[in-house]
């Protein structure tokens, strides 16, 4: 009897576009990302129980909640991802209460800018899915994964880090109203992915940030309708499609010069995304050799990224080692959302 169920995410990095997944932008506008998943994960496993009881566990975080099977559990700050996944599964599938032990790891800090959350949730959901046999497909995975943060939850965000987690691989997103996202996978030469993969340095900056902050503030100003932020938005989406043709057409030497440019807009957007160290790596970074880059995610803090074009890498990576963070090695990967038993 396979009693364990297991399920791996993979994290995500944002190349283009980033921000424009965001309501209201993306229903009023249509928003375009185009990102990339790595070799970094999200991890569940769930074991059934049969003493009527509820344990979930947080192994990177070391936060352990225990309760009695029920049918809906209060959100209160502790485990809520947990929790908000549990509860929609009760509701929209089981009908009644559970009794396991849901276990999970992350292989980047919460903070990091990629996307660690949503696909947290996302392996939470597949876990579930493979333990339930529940009828659902990736993009209704993804989907609900978006409808348990952003609703249930009421966390703020965009849409690309679950759509990212559940398929994998190189992906041209685009989002408009009405919840409607449609993922357009890339077909990418081996060669560019291994050059690409070569080039781009990683670098954790050590400081993690409150996305959903610089989110609130973003979703503010395009309320407010403040031209400032709606036309660097503008310009992020047709970062992403220039990223995604030159990437399609091989054209390395473009994408520095496209990261550059996303990354002048990008700090336009709202309040809080750069700051006075994160400007001073960048600079730094740009003196070194990197042609362009950009901070992952919703900015301040978490993971930036460098395109290091010509064995430029290792002088970034000198030349930054006195900011005293730390480099992250990487493979892009292929796949998402893989759920087995044991």
């Amino acid at each position: 009897m396979n009693k364990i169920v297991r399920s791996k995410a993979p994290l995500r990095l944002g190349l283009a576009g980033g921000g424009t997944d965001v309501s209201p932008y993306a229903d009023i506008y249509g928003g375009a990302i185009l990102n990339a998943t790595v070799n970094m994960y999200a991890y569940a496993t769930i074991e059934p129980r049969d003493d009527g009881k509820i344990v979930f566990s947080s192994i990177d975080k070391n936060e352990i909640l225990e309760c009695s099977s029920q049918e809906f559990i209060d959100i209160n700050g502790n485990l809520d991802l947990f929790k908000g996944v549990y509860n929609r599964i009760v509701k929209d599938f089981t009908k009644k209460p559970l009794s396991f032990t849901l276990s999970t790891y992350v292989d980047a800090p919460p903070g990091s800018g990629l996307g660690s959350s949503s696909t947290l949730v996302v392996a939470i959901l597949g876990a579930f899915t493979e333990w339930l046999k529940l009828p659902l497909g990736e993009y209704d995975i993804a989907h609900l994964a978006y409808e348990i943060e952003r609703k249930d939850l009421g966390m703020a965000g965009g849409k690309q880090d679950q759509y990212a987690a559940t398929f994998g691989g190189f992906n041209f997103m685009e989002f408009y109203d009405n919840d409607k996202v449609i993922v357009n996978p890339l077909r990418i030469k081996t060669e560019v992915l291994n050059e690409l993969q070569f080039n781009i340095l990683l670098y954790y900056t050590g400081t993690s940030r409150l996305s959903s902050r610089i989110i609130e503030t973003q979703i503010k100003n395009v309320n407010k309708k403040k031209e400032k932020s709606i036309e660097a938005m503008h310009k992020l989406k047709e970062q992403a499609i220039l990223m995604k043709e030159a990437i399609l057409r091989g054209e390395l030497y473009r994408i520095g010069e496209i990261l550059d440019y996303g990354w002048k807009y990008k700090k336009q957007m709202a309040e809080g995304i750069s700051n006075p160290i994160i400007d001073e790596i960048y600079e730094e970074a740009v003196k070194a050799g990197a042609t362009g880059g950009k901070i992952s995610g919703a900015g301040g803090g978490g993971f930036m990224l460098f395109y290091c074009p010509k064995n430029t890498r290792y002088n970034v990576i000198k030349a930054l080692q006195k900011f005293g963070g730390e480099f992250r090695r990487f493979q892009f990967t292929k796949y998402g959302l893989e759920t087995w038993r044991v």
